[in-house]
């Protein structure tokens, strides 16, 4: 079986996310959507939360799976996962230039490979940072996250 992982903070999930997962999921048996916590930033939405959102967006594709990444390496989690790519979606040189490095790091520590998807153009200026600020802000985000994320960012805003 060909799996592999789709990590990311996901605060909160938004069509461009979902766009690269469904291009995962077409060219892997299994694509885990794993859901990280960098305790370095601040998130609107707790961890399980952001699970739960991922997890009613993805629900209608087949082969998908949502968890936690949890504690640790990614490569070290998509070891214990027999995950052979990680799969990231690119939206400028500049997400490459951050990227990279990360890749030829877990391909050294694992083996397992990174695959880049770039985005498609109507997605390339998406953020979950963006998408929050415009929503907190009464503007309106509703063609950019699901139903649900949207319904999730409209209760808190002012």
């Amino acid at each position: 079986m060909r799996r592999a992982v789709c990590p990311g903070s996901f605060d909160p999930i938004h069509n461009g996310h979902l766009e690269v997962i469904a291009r995962a999921a077409s060219l892997f048996d299994e694509v885990i959507v794993a859901v990280s916590t960098n305790y370095a930033k601040k998130y609107r939405f707790p961890l399980e939360e952001r699970i739960e959102m991922a997890r009613e967006t993805l629900a209608s594709l087949r082969g998908i799976v949502v968890e936690p990444v949890g504690e640790g390496l990614l490569a070290e989690y998509c070891r214990q996962r027999g995950v052979s790519a990680i799969v990231k979606g690119l939206r400028s040189s500049s997400d490459f230039d951050y990227e990279l490095p990360m890749a030829t790091m877990n391909r050294q520590l694992s083996g397992v490979e990174t695959v880049f998807l770039p985005a498609e153009a109507h997605y390339l200026h998406l953020s979950s940072t963006l998408i929050k600020e415009v929503a907190t802000l009464g503007g309106s985000v509703s063609e950019y996250v699901p139903r649900s994320v949207l319904k999730r960012l409209l209760a808190g805003a002012p």
